[in-house]
């Protein structure tokens, strides 16, 4: 029996979610669920030889070959101790603020962030830094967590960002323009940030102690002992955006200099080595296997028309454009609680790239939205990833503590995501400034 191909794409998508709640790995579910689609459109011969195909079509990529590199970079700067660095130069300059140390774990996020590339990979290595000396200032614990799983979703948003790299390559969009695009809504999320401190502790100061004020020449020894960080990024994000590096000789750089670092400082051992690059290459084969997995399952969907269907189908409703917009934003910040960043966005992208594209808007404006409003979800009840991962790293704080110390930070993120959605000029105008490919 031969069916329609918009039913066996409602079949795909069934297969899949029943694979997600069965705890199969994404990236798996995805390819099975492509592999069947596929075999029910065009035969199961050619279905198979996509296995063939797609695995070397990725791993020859030029502009994947970024990811490991980055990944490397991020684990190398956590290993070194960057992040203690970042935090301490930060907090030197802001922690006699009341709610200064909140500032600095936010300003902290951001800066490793930059180098790690991961929501969840910065909210775990900052609770770390971080969250006992909150505790042991007095910091109400909520409070404390909070900022470090609201500050963690900036991982995904500061350039260089892994999700924006399988972004571009699922979209064929310039990565490059994606990391230039994000730089202003990445400075606007962490300006939005401190102001919801600066709101919460001028109303409830007793969450918040003041620090001592640091002597300038404190100061100064905390900026040498970060000279590190600022290398790194003067580096790899200005070799860059001089057109010094490609972002595949950046990445490379990166992780070259981080592992210098970590070296220098005499931190590991052939144990720790193993287990940075263990971390590293199994994040590594994750992503990897998800893209592979997505490849197989977009060309299943293509072949059943679904995403035309819909696409078509959303456009007879006669809804004006951003209300459309404002529609997939509420879907995504669900998904962003239930689903890790990548996960969310492959799964949709096949059906919900084209009818953003289709209602004019920019793809570049879009991957940044995209990217940002999934993070959001990451710390929204009830399954906020990023407060679960607090929560493991620090199980004397409870889970509805951190929900609750995250809502200013949640209510920031909304007023940032309407302003950006109804603004894309914030976002587009440096890629154009600089002259980056659209």
């Amino acid at each position: 029996m031969t069916l329609d191909p918009p039913l066996v794409g409602a079949l795909v998508f069934a297969l899949l979610f029943l694979q997600i709640i069965l705890h199969i790995p994404i990236g798996v579910a995805l390819g099975v669920s492509g592999l069947v689609g596929v075999g029910m459109t065009a035969g199961f011969g050619p279905a198979l030889q996509l296995f063939a195909t797609e695995p070397a079509a990725v791993f020859s990529n030029k502009e994947l070959a970024l990811l490991p590199m980055f990944i490397l970079m991020g684990t190398f700067a956590g290993a070194a101790g960057l992040s203690g660095d970042l935090y301490r130069l930060v907090n030197a300059f802001v922690g006699h603020w009341r709610g200064g140390l909140s500032f600095a774990t936010i300003g902290a996020c951001a800066g490793f962030g930059s180098v790690c590339g991961s929501s969840l990979a910065t909210a775990a290595t900052m609770s770390r830094v971080a969250l006992p000396e909150m505790t042991r200032r007095g910091y109400q614990p909520g409070l404390a967590a909070g900022a470090i799983a609201a500050g963690g979703t900036l991982g995904m948003l500061i350039p260089p960002s892994i999700v924006m790299v399988v972004y571009g390559f699922l979209t064929d969009q310039f990565i490059l323009t994606l990391f230039a695009a994000a730089l202003i809504p990445g400075a606007i999320a962490v300006l939005f940030h401190f102001l919801a401190i600066g709101l919460l502790v001028r109303l409830r100061p007793d969450i918040a102690p003041a620090g001592e004020r640091v002597r300038w020449s404190q100061r100064m020894k905390e900026l040498y002992a970060a000279k590190a960080v600022a290398v790194l990024v003067l580096l790899v994000a200005g070799g860059i955006y001089s057109g010094i590096f490609t972002v595949n000789e950046s990445a490379a750089f990166g992780a070259v200099f981080t592992f210098g670092i970590w070296a220098i400082r005499k931190r590991f051992d052939r144990r720790s080595l193993w287990t940075v690059l263990i971390e590293a290459g199994s994040t590594t084969a994750v992503i990897y296997l998800v893209i592979i997995g997505a490849q197989i399952f977009t060309y299943a969907l293509t072949l059943s028309e679904l995403p035309e269907l819909i696409v078509a189908w959303i456009g007879g409703l006669n809804f004006a454009p951003l209300a459309v917009i404002f529609m997939l934003l509420v879907m995504y910040i669900v998904l962003g609680a239930i689903f890790e960043t990548i996960s969310a966005m492959v799964i949709t992208l096949p059906f919900v790239f084209p009818l953003v594209v289709g209602l004019n808007y920019d793809p570049i404006w879009w991957g940044i939205i995209n990217i940002m409003v999934i993070e959001i979800g990451m710390i929204t009840p009830p399954i906020g990833l990023n407060v679960f991962v607090l929560h493991k790293m620090a199980p004397h704080v409870p889970v509805k503590e951190i929900f609750r110390g995250t809502f200013p930070f949640l209510g920031a993120d909304i007023l940032r995501l309407i302003l950006l959605t109804l603004v894309p000029a914030l976002t587009l105008w440096l890629p154009d400034a600089l002259g980056l490919a659209r």
